[in-house]
């Protein structure tokens, strides 16, 4: 039995190493374990050894090449460590490691810090997660496709068994993450995750959150860096002894929301150490902010030089508010559409209509603010010639563009590095 504390914190800078190499698959004949599968656990004693003995009978089955098992006990005050201690000694490629602190963030972190698996992964002691979606979960990471993988249970291949309190939860919460950090990936929840140990390795001294917050703040900042997350649709059962305390949690997540939005605003984690080399595709899409409101500002400047053409042509046979309005309707689609492909790197024909109904949602915004801006200047100075109204327009315009950007990167096209399926 080992005992594991809590390295202090180390309150500087992270100093910025090259950039990771380009992703390759494992060699078919690896000589050491390919996959380390993690079991954090707190006061377990009656779940622990059916779990693991049930892991790894389905490992021996199943995975091809060879896995080690590791108990990561958080402090438990109960029999877990006893049991653990045993089962690591009775069954082959079983570890067992014991944390003085309580934290599945902390457990996770000490495991797979010091694990030399090239490939890691966890899953909840319970078992809610049906072990047959493991190795869907861990091939892509294997076969060099994926940075890393999650389940997910709110993809429509999911079957998932639980009461309506935790699943309303559980959409409030990836819904406020899609709304506030502008995340691609469906389920951050869902304890059910692999991970490349070369990826890790960058990102783990990254994350700060020791606890539940821990494996969304782990998908943000790679996602954010342009690493890709495989999802996979899980069968999940709902564990009604679940020690998780709702309340406490849910705070805890929105000062960890509100942490790591201020760190990506501010730019204080070195991203681009994260981001493949070697002319991986992930690449090629426009991941950066500065880049997309480039992208952005072009695509405006010619959707505006096309609404201000439609206007002008328009206005003598239909009147300016029906002119602005049609104007604003054909120029708004060609927008959506060049900033779909040009912008945020969308392809093919998926989601196009989402996309077009999204954008015409934005089209409205910039519709009233328009339209509201000629009102208030036909009531305020009757009379006023074609040269103001194209001025008053411009800069409407320009506060509605804005407005459509943060809107389009936030909602309508927001940042997907993620491959699988994704939510309804």
């Amino acid at each position: 039995m080992r005992t594991v504390r809590r390295s202090a914190l180390i309150d500087r800078p992270i100093p910025e190493p090259s950039a990771l190499p380009r992703r390759a698959p494992l060699p078919a004949h690896h000589p050491d374990p390919v996959l380390d599968v993690v079991v954090p656990v707190y006061n377990e004693e009656h779940d622990l050894e059916p779990c693991v003995r049930r892991l790894h009978a389905h490992l021996g089955e199943t995975f091809p090449y060879a896995f080690r098992i590791t108990i990561a006990d958080n402090a438990s005050t109960d029999g877990t460590p006893r049991i653990a201690a045993r089962l690591a000694a009775e069954l082959p490629g079983t570890d067992f490691i014991r944390l003085a602190e309580k934290g599945r963030g902390r457990a996770l972190h000490t495991a797979w810090s010091r694990s030399r698996a090239p490939v890691l992964a966890y899953l909840d002691v319970d078992l809610s997660t049906d072990l047959a979606a493991l190795l869907p979960l861990v091939a892509p990471l294997i076969s060099g496709h994926s940075d890393i993988a999650i389940g997910t249970r709110l993809a429509r291949g999911s079957r998932v068994v639980r009461g309506p309190k935790r699943e309303i939860i559980s959409r409030c919460y990836n819904g406020l993450l899609r709304g506030t950090l502008a995340v691609g990936f469906s389920d951050a929840q869902c304890g059910f995750k692999a991970v490349r140990r070369d990826v890790a390795e960058r990102l783990l001294p990254l994350v700060e959150d020791r606890e539940w917050f821990f494996d969304t703040e782990l998908l943000v900042i790679a996602e954010r860096a342009g690493l890709r997350i495989h999802e996979v649709p899980v069968d999940w059962v709902d564990d009604p002894d679940s020690r998780v305390h709702i309340v406490s949690t849910a705070l805890a997540d929105l000062r960890g929301m509100a942490r790591l939005g201020r760190a990506l605003a501010c730019g204080r984690l070195p991203l681009s150490a994260l981001r493949r080399s070697g002319g991986d595709l992930d690449g090629e899409l426009p991941a950066g902010l500065a880049r997309q409101m480039v992208r952005f500002a072009a695509v405006g400047v010619a959707s505006t030089l096309c609404y201000l053409l439609l206007y002008t042509v328009l206005r003598p046979a239909t009147g300016a508010q029906a002119a602005n309005a049609l104007a604003l309707l054909a120029s708004a689609v060609a927008n959506t559409a060049a900033n779909r492909r040009l912008t945020f790197g969308v392809r093919g024909r998926g989601g196009a209509l989402r996309h077009h109904l999204k954008g015409l949602a934005a089209f409205l915004i910039g519709l009233a603010l328009t339209s509201g801006s000629l009102t208030v200047l036909h009531h305020t100075a009757p009379g006023t010639g074609h040269r103001v109204e194209l001025l008053t327009l411009v800069a409407a315009n320009l506060a509605a563009t804005l407005l459509r950007f943060l809107l389009f990167r936030a909602w309508v096209f927001p940042a997907r590095r993620t491959t699988g399926p994704s939510a309804p």
